[in-house]
């Protein structure tokens, strides 16, 4: 059977790496680790199609080790623990465990002691915050590398190798016309870009020459949709239409969604994980129930998973598909950040300043600071930012009950000086 064109491409050496530069170019930590032979355990952990497994793979075949990988879809404890006892026979072992965000914490505490034995090297890959994902005694024993999404010129690049050097693709004349919406349908994965650039020209019947344009790209994908997800990647296509569902106000399609999810066996922490996200992104004071009963649910789940945990999670979708929208704070935070990343380091006024010394008091830190409890309805009109901000709106509650509640309360205070 046929490679498909993302493992023909698969490359074997670091300098053929697209992407990632701050991992893999001149001077950088991988770069460096291959070249000493001395690989630590670590963690990769990056959107899709981003090269993960593709480092663990040139990794492979750059240092003398034996390799294992494993899936922690498809695999337990017991194919863990096999490993380990082959691993014990050799000089050197690598195993790659991809998806290890899935592997729960039995899973993950037999891999601990071979790793801090030095049995195994240990490379995981995933595309969620190990933080949260992987035991701290294990995270402690790994050095956790982010990998960047791919930008377009990465992936105009490996379109332009895959027509170029593919055993298959170079035997045929293939024209790149236009790319947009191969990049656009890939999401930056780069994974399935390749296979979309291999549907698009399986699907061509042209003998000669194949001028690859974003129309014909369109008119293949909706007739092979079918093929288009052979390798796993609707996971990340299904929970953005569950998102935008619920962000869309649509409790009948978020629960069709959800149970899609619940269908294919969803991580239910991935799930409540990101309606954890949503009720203070997309609902925010608006509703701030919201939060409290999305972070519970990540509790609840937690504590009982499946099959039972399907009926709290489909009480919190519909809640928060149900509930009035809001971005406002989201918004406010992105925009005091790109103030910060603008202005720099703005000095705090002196009468807001903490003063725990006689020093700091002559230098008049906190002189003037007006206590708000002091001064009816515990309200005092000062300045609290720097004076290069002063009137600065971040925060504009958003067209909804509740917030036009709190736009009446801060006019009231504020009078015109935020414009509320």
């Amino acid at each position: 059977m046929q490679e498909p064109l993302a493992e023909r491409l698969r490359p074997n050496k670091l300098a053929d790496l697209v992407g990632q530069q701050h991992l893999s170019g001149t001077g950088g930590i991988l770069q460096k680790a291959i070249a000493s032979g001395n690989i630590p355990s670590m963690i990769l952990w990056g959107p899709p199609g981003v090269g993960k497994t593709t480092i663990a793979n040139i990794i492979a075949h750059s240092v003398d080790a034996s390799y294992f990988q494993l899936s922690a879809i498809s695999s337990g404890v017991k194919d863990v623990r096999e490993v380990i006892e082959q691993a014990k026979q050799e000089a050197k072992a690598i195993l790659f465990i991809d998806e290890i965000h899935r592997f729960n914490k039995g899973q993950q505490d037999a891999l601990l002691g071979a790793v801090e034995k030095g049995i195994i090297t240990l490379i995981g890959a995933t595309t969620e915050n190990p933080s949260f994902e992987v035991n701290s005694a294990l995270l402690s024993r790994c050095q956790v590398f982010v990998l960047k999404a791919l930008e377009e010129k990465d992936l105009v690049q490996l379109l332009q190798k895959a027509i170029q050097e593919d055993e298959l693709l170079k035997t045929r004349t293939i024209e790149l016309k236009e790319t947009e919406s191969l990049i656009r349908l890939s999401g930056g994965d780069a994974r399935k870009l390749l296979n979309l650039l291999e549907i698009v020209s399986d699907a061509s019947n042209v003998s000669d020459k194949l001028v690859i344009t974003d129309e014909l790209v369109l008119n293949t994908v909706q007739q092979k949709m079918a093929l288009y997800d052979k390798s796993g990647e609707q996971h990340y296509d299904i929970i953005s239409a569950f998102i935008k569902s619920i962000r869309g106000s649509d409790p009948n399609a978020a629960v069709y969604w959800l149970a899609r999810m619940i269908e294919g066996g969803e991580d239910v922490k991935f799930i409540a994980r990101r309606l954890l996200i949503l009720a203070s992104e997309d609902i925010g004071n608006a509703n701030p129930n919201a939060l409290l009963l999305a972070n519970a649910t990540f509790e609840a789940v937690n504590k009982i998973g499946y099959p039972e945990s399907r009926i709290i999670l489909s009480q919190c979708t519909v809640y928060l598909a149900s509930s009035p929208k809001s971005n406002a704070s989201y918004v406010a935070i992105n925009n005091a950040l790109a103030a910060v990343q603008q202005y720099g380091d703005l000095s705090v006024p002196l009468h807001i300043r903490n003063a725990p010394t006689k020093l700091m008091k002559n230098m008049d830190y906190g002189k003037g600071y007006q206590y708000a409890h002091d001064y009816e309805n515990n309200f005092a009109l000062q300045e609290f930012l720097p004076e290069k901000l002063t009137g600065t709106k971040f925060y504009d509650p958003g067209k909804n009950a509740r917030e036009e509640e709190l736009r009446r309360f801060l006019k009231q205070l504020w009078k015109e000086k935020y414009n509320y």
